[in-house]
């Protein structure tokens, strides 16, 4: 929440931003001589997630599904949209062949790591969130090995697969296993008739992975780089003011900025939300992320928040110095209600019974799609007991009443031993029979 409200603040809902591909040499008959430099510009989704001209998501994103919290789900989209765009774009700019390399320009602001499960290398390029999904396919019957494909499909890693499928009744247990650089195996075993497993593999280095892939985009649609695969020249960047100088021969826009906060609050992606302080930093021309943290304690000043209330060390909540109060978190909500974003920000909101996070919870109750609120869930796993240590349960939003009251809030459950086999939806769904209450019984 505090995250996205500051991003949105900096950026704007509205904003969108170009990754462009430039060319740095001289065309004859077709053939480069010279380099391709594409220039990341912090686009969360880049194509990756946009289906009939939107931005799409599953209410269980598939950056959760090697976490424990559910199986994740894909979008059905091409992670490679962008890319075969810009790479089209290149070939109609009548360049067939490049004979210097292929490059990616990641400085829009320094690497980081995240603070939240899932992919957690931040970086201005993120193609598909970072991550190879894996596709697990039971075979027709117990014993017949299943099938495993992974997207995108590249030569950027190596996969040795081998999952066999069990009986009917059998529980699906699938690792994966790191081999090396970009290599990894994946063994285990899946229940016959059972739906695909999805599984995700992150990548180290999101820069070598966006330029392999481009490299393979641009000879699907013709044309043909003599750059190897694996790695990129360090040497082969533009001083950073020099891109004016140079021919711009592709671009692709991102979606308006709203977008990528509706996913980012809708799923709980916590990517994206480690990004926010990065953006935040690049819109008040600056690079890492501490000094867009710090940026975004001036924003949250301003929309009266008690600063000394908020601690934070990442923009995804789970940094070790992440913690905030009930009292502030509702000082931001009131703060931003009163902004222009405030229909940006609210419309990214799990809508209770309804959709993102808070799918499934409070489905058949009154206050079903009243309650736009965001969760946040924080367990660590307690081997000496075999159980969930539920560090924190949130859920903080704004609803309207059955009386017709506009009203702000925040519960915090935390500390809370789960017994064994029991998840963090338990004190999820009490959240929400709280918020019932609220909506019946407020003012």
């Amino acid at each position: 929440l505090f995250s996205c409200a500051a991003a949105l603040v900096a950026v704007g809902p509205d904003a969108t931003t170009e990754t462009a591909v430039y060319q740095r040499g001289v065309v004859t008959e077709g053939k480069l001589r010279g380099d391709l430099v594409l220039v990341a510009a912090g686009d969360l989704t880049f194509g990756g997630r946009t289906g009939d001209g939107k931005v799409v998501f599953r209410d269980k994103d598939h950056t959760y599904t090697n976490s424990g919290l559910g199986e994740g789900e894909l979008t059905g989209t091409d992670p490679c949209a962008a890319l075969d765009d810009l790479a089209k774009q290149v070939r109609a700019a009548g360049i067939t062949q490049v004979d210097g390399e292929v490059a990616v320009d990641d400085r829009m602001f320094a690497r980081t790591r995240g603070s939240g499960s899932g992919p957690d290398v931040v970086s201005p390029i993120v193609v598909n969130d970072n991550v190879v999904d894996i596709l697990v396919t039971p075979g027709a019957k117990p014993g017949d090995p299943a099938t495993v494909t992974t997207r995108p499909e590249s030569a950027f890693y190596q996969v040795d697969a081998l999952v066999a499928t069990g009986d009917e009744k059998a529980t699906a247990a699938v690792q994966l296993l790191p081999l090396g650089a970009n290599q990894f195996a994946v063994r285990g075993t899946v229940p016959a008739g059972g739906k695909p497993l999805v599984r995700i593999y992150p990548v180290d280095d999101p820069t070598q992975f966006a330029r392999t892939l481009f490299l393979e985009a641009l000879r699907r649609n013709g044309v043909k780089p003599n750059a190897a695969l694996v790695r990129q020249a360090l040497t082969v960047l533009p001083v950073k003011g020099d891109y004016g100088k140079l021919t711009k021969v592709a671009a692709f826009t991102s979606p308006p900025f709203r977008d990528a906060v509706t996913v980012t609050l809708k799923v709980s992606h916590n990517l994206y939300a480690s990004t926010m302080p990065c953006l935040v930093a690049a819109a008040k021309g600056f690079d890492t992320a501490e000094a867009g943290l710090r940026e975004q304690r001036k924003i949250l000043e301003k929309l009266g928040v008690d600063v000394a209330q908020v601690s934070f060390g990442g923009g995804a909540g789970g940094a070790p110095a992440d913690h905030v109060s009930a009292r502030a978190t509702v000082q931001l909500l009131q703060g931003m209600a009163k902004r222009p974003e405030w229909d940006a920000y609210k419309a990214g909101l799990p809508v209770l019974g309804v959709d993102g996070t808070l799918s499934g919870v409070g489905d058949d109750g009154p206050a079903r799609g009243k309650v736009f609120a965001k969760t946040g869930t924080l367990v660590w796993f307690d081997t000496l007991n075999d159980r969930m240590l539920l560090k924190s349960k949130a859920l903080a939003g704004t609803m309207t009443t059955r009386a017709g009251t506009a009203l702000h809030f925040a519960m915090f459950v935390n500390n809370v031993p789960l017994p064994v086999g029991v998840g963090p939806g338990r004190e999820g769904k009490a959240l929400g029979k709280l918020c019932e209450v609220l909506y019946d019984a407020g003012p």
